[in-house]
């Protein structure tokens, strides 16, 4: 019998409790490092990248015999890479991993990790809306329903981990990565984030919560750029996403961000991803790196000599993983070791974490098997099926924002008749005809296939045209270019379009991409917030031809972040925004223009009026508001949390349970919600704080509830907010999460700038200090008579 059959022999008779005391004991250094790395197996570095600086930072140039001699960690997206059948990437990791268990002294598994941020980010898998679709719907059951639905094709697949969900709070709408966060707000955040993770956790796909902390508050909106953020801010707006999904999720991963806080990188931060990630909340999953974040210590941060200062000072703050392959967790940190720069011990610490983890999802039982459960199966490998397109068509239908609708001829503009009432339509714009106007950056037709131009789609993602065209038979037509440039003879031929029609749909927005590759996505980063290219030119030429032959003209701005539409407001007849709403998001979109489906979707980002109105978020001072001390207001164009309906909606029977209480207690807020019109629809009552007068500036407002009421025509429906004082804490002088004695106001809105009522409390009795024990989350509860 061999070494490593006998080590295998022997693992196989202990108890799974002892198993990882047993490893961490036996196994040599070399193999301790090996199971803190993974390696990007299918990683080219050729060209077109799908990580940042992925060709400069190819890492291992060994032969995968060496690379596994000694264990593997994890493996770094295997069906996510290059466009590959997933049958045949079932089959190739199923042989990884059988030379991967036969290759080392103890036979463990390597941990296999995914990007599924808007579903699973491989060839011919569902493309779901992206996050910030999630957060338009308010829904986050229905968010939890579709992380299930991921996770299982996951599992079936051989996979253990998803890096998702992002839970970084919009700060600056300039920034690329809009579109893979939830919103601007961080209980919307937390609470639609904490739904994904329940419901990809619930499959035992480990989820990753990203990207701990401060990413989306860089400087000037530029991806990567450092974040000039104080505690107070960090701890206010930044955190509690975080420590929401990690009280009530149940997350087993975090990602450090890229980015430096006030100097100090996320990787090497030991206050932050062990004082207060580990002792303070007691998360005891595994921190892995964002894509060569552990090197970029020393290329781009700069508080690192070289690989192996890197890695010491990654690992002694708490990073576990090295991800995507190795750069610095192996020979560089194999040599400060030996040289006496760092002790074994703080390695065995992460160790026991990663086997640990392994241990839970069954990588060190002596029944795993290698192949994924999908190859047993007797039907075909489906990756895309028909309940998966439906749920994403109703998160698609959910997350659209009806802005305006403007009465025409006595009546609103939308929904369109059908049938012949409708008239003539012609459907223009640059993303008339263009599926990808459906896809985020995430989606692995936009995030790879981009790079693939010999492949064909993976998945069936119909145009607004061509959804168009198969519904009403014979519509006019016109691509005006893309979303970076239109000639004038495109514009012209829009205009020609608009002109001869009774309606014209006019489709602009993003593309998305990385690096430079879109207008919206990881690396695209916006100078301002005008329509990218020349559709500001276009749309403003297509309107005044659809107010000289007096055409309905309808908007659609399918995008990854809110433009500035504050010069069409009043020339257009509706508009409607999404966010890459998916691979239904066209059918959903009909679906809404028509009146099939009654819009519902929220903002979860302010739309800005012009251009150059922003940074700015609804979480503001009253020193940010419009004052008569500037000559800018920074206004939005429509508030977060704006939306219309085809129905109308009353809110009544206003009532608070008391007119005090102290600062450890809660009241409950009451409100009827009645449907007023003729048609079923859905409105989302929010609750806003208001903290008049704070020991420290507060937010004009800030959301603390929210509840989404699905009423048919006529009906009506009570909605109880429990709001516990806990509710009122923020980060005080001593930078303490404090609840305070005082006047507060509960605010009953529709939006954060349109209130139905709002009550008074006063907070009696002492100032009490909080921490991650308190109260998070405001129960709600919809009763419907």
């Amino acid at each position: 019998m061999s070494t490593g059959a006998a080590d295998q022999q022997a693992l196989a008779h202990i108890p799974t409790s002892d198993v990882v005391e047993h490893l961490i004991r036996e196994m040599t250094l070399e193999e301790k490092l090996a199971q803190l790395v993974g390696v990007w197996v299918n990683a080219s570095t050729d060209g077109d990248s799908v990580a940042p600086l992925q060709s400069q930072m190819a890492g291992e140039t060994r032969s995968w015999d060496d690379i596994i001699a000694n264990g593997l960690g994890q493996i770094t997206r295997m069906y996510g890479t290059v466009p590959l059948e997933p049958a045949e990437g079932a089959r190739r990791l199923a042989a990884a991993q059988e030379q991967i268990m036969a290759a080392s002294r103890f036979g463990i598994p390597a941990q296999v990790h995914e990007e599924c941020l808007a579903g699973l980010a491989a060839w011919k898998a569902t493309a779901f809306p992206v996050p910030l679709a999630w957060g338009a719907t308010f829904n986050p059951a229905l968010v939890r329903e579709m992380a299930s639905r991921i996770g299982a094709s996951m599992r079936s697949l051989g996979i253990h981990q998803g890096l998702a969900p992002v839970l970084d709070v919009v700060r600056d709408l300039r920034w690329g990565r809009v579109e893979e966060t939830i919103g601007e707000d961080p209980y919307l955040v937390g609470t639609v984030a904490t739904a994904y993770v329940q419901g990809l956790e619930s499959t035992g796909i480990v989820a990753t919560l990203k990207h701990f902390v401060g990413y989306s508050a860089s400087q000037a909106g530029r991806n990567h750029a450092p974040v000039s953020m104080g505690p107070r801010e960090l701890a206010d707006v930044m955190l509690p996403p975080f420590e929401m999904a990690i009280r009530h999720g149940g997350p087993r991963s975090v990602m450090h961000a890229y980015t430096d806080v006030d100097g100090v990188p996320a990787a090497a931060n030991r206050a932050l991803l062990t004082g207060l990630l580990r002792e303070d909340w007691g998360f005891a999953g595994t921190v892995v790196a964002d894509y060569f974040g552990v090197a970029f210590l020393d290329i781009t941060h700069g508080v690192a000599a070289d690989s192996g200062d890197a890695a010491v000072l990654a690992l002694t703050a708490g990073v576990d993983v090295e991800l995507p392959t190795v750069n610095c967790f192996g020979e560089p940190l194999l040599r400060r070791i030996r040289e006496g720069g760092l002790d074994e011990s703080v390695v065995d610490q992460a160790l026991r974490r990663v086997l640990t983890q392994k241990a839970e999802l069954g990588l060190l039982s002596p029944d795993f098997s290698a192949a994924p459960s999908a190859l047993s199966e007797v039907k075909a490998l489906e990756l895309d099926p028909v309940e998966n397109r439906a749920l994403a068509r109703e998160l698609a239908a959910q997350s659209l924002v009806l802005l305006t609708n403007r009465e025409l001829q006595g009546a609103p503009a939308l929904p369109l008749a059908l049938g012949a009432s409708l008239g003539s339509l012609g459907v223009v714009g640059p993303l008339a005809e263009d599926p990808f106007a459906m896809l985020g950056c995430y989606s692995f037709d936009a995030h790879v296939g981009a790079s693939h131009p010999e492949v064909p789609m993976g998945i069936s993602v119909p145009s607004v045209a061509g959804v168009a065209s198969g519904r009403f038979g014979r519509v006019l037509t016109s691509v005006t270019g893309n979303c970076e440039a239109a000639t004038e003879e495109q514009i012209g031929e829009a205009c020609r379009v608009a002109s001869s029609v009774d309606t014209c749909v006019v489709v602009v927005g993003d593309n998305a991409g990385l690096f430079g590759r879109g207008t919206s996505g990881e690396g695209n980063d916006a100078a301002d917030l005008r329509l990218p290219g020349d559709q500001h030119r276009m749309l403003d030429r297509v309107l005044a031809a659809c107010a000289e032959s007096g055409t309905r003209a309808v908007v659609v701005v399918l995008s990854g972040r809110p433009y500035a539409l504050g010069d069409f407001i009043d020339r257009t007849h509706a508009i409607v925004q999404g966010f890459f709403p998916g691979e239904e998001g066209a059918e959903a979109l009909w679906d809404v223009l028509t009146g099939i489906v009654n819009p519902s979707g929220k903002l979860p980002v302010s739309v800005p009026r012009s251009p150059g109105g922003q940074p700015g978020t609804y979480l503001h001072s009253k020193l940010a508001g419009p004052s008569g001390v500037s000559a800018l207001d920074p206004s939005p164009l429509f508030g977060f949390g704006h939306g219309l309906s085809y129905t109308t909606f009353e809110i009544s029977g206003h009532r608070c349970s008391a007119p005090t209480m102290s600062t450890s207690d809660s009241v409950l807020v009451s409100c009827t919600v009645t449907n007023t019109g003729s048609r079923d629809g859905a409105e989302v009552v929010q609750l806003y704080l208001e903290d008049p007068v704070g020991e420290v500036v507060r937010p004009v407002r800030e959301l603390i509830g929210y509840a989404r009421v699905e009423l048919e025509a006529g009906a009506s429906a009570v909605v109880d907010f429990e709001v516990h004082a806990d509710r009122t804490s923020f980060t005080g002088l001593d930078l303490q999460r404090v609840v305070t004695p005082g006047l507060v106001k509960l605010h009953v809105s529709t939006s954060s700038t349109s209130d139905a009522a709002t009550h008074e409390v006063i907070l009696d009795g002492p100032r009490r200090v909080v921490g991650f024990e308190r109260e998070m989350l405001t129960p709600v509860e919809v009763r419907r008579g």
